[in-house]
């Protein structure tokens, strides 16, 4: 069994897959009377408004189990229609398993994770893991398309990736 040590999300390190969701430095703009940080337009959201069919964005609520490591990856997917966000709705570091595509098959795995501050936005067709948070309550805002067509590809592994403590 491969294992993987997954290493801290950094915006750079993510780039190749989409953007890391972070209110780090300074706000680009004061809003509300001077009394509100704004970090503007943080994410390409892609919804496929080009594809047929055509979809829009919405906004669902997660609630996943906490799983813990060594983790035990068994699949990846990925979403050919749209981009999709994951915005933790508490303050607890979660995996992210992202793999570049090789020819409509993901590549080699790589593992990250988040500081409990930080949310990922997955480019649209971008192999990902399944949402894994590492402490309960698992408790998720995930924007995404919304609409018909087949908006999920999934590849099982043949044999599973061991994801260890960093």
């Amino acid at each position: 069994m491969q294992t993987l040590h997954p290493q801290p999300l950094t915006a750079r390190a993510f780039a190749p897959y989409g953007e890391v969701l972070e209110a780090t430095g300074e706000p680009d703009k004061i809003i509300n009377d001077g009394l509100c940080g704004r970090w503007h337009d943080r994410a390409t959201l892609n919804f496929g408004a080009e594809t047929t069919p055509p979809g829009r964005a919405g906004i669902s609520l997660f609630l996943a189990e906490p799983r813990a490591l060594p983790y035990r990856l068994t699949h990846l997917e990925r979403h050919p229609l749209g981009a999709q966000a994951f915005i933790p709705m508490h303050a607890h570091p979660f995996l992210v398993v992202v793999a570049p595509d090789e020819d409509g098959q993901p590549g080699a795995p790589l593992a990250f994770l988040t500081n409990g501050a930080q949310g990922v936005n997955y480019r649209r067709g971008t192999w990902h893991g399944v949402l894994t948070p590492l402490a309960g309550p698992g408790l998720f805002a995930v924007i995404d398309r919304i609409g018909e067509g087949r908006n999920l590809q999934e590849h099982h592994l043949t044999a599973p990736l061991l994801i260890t403590e960093p």
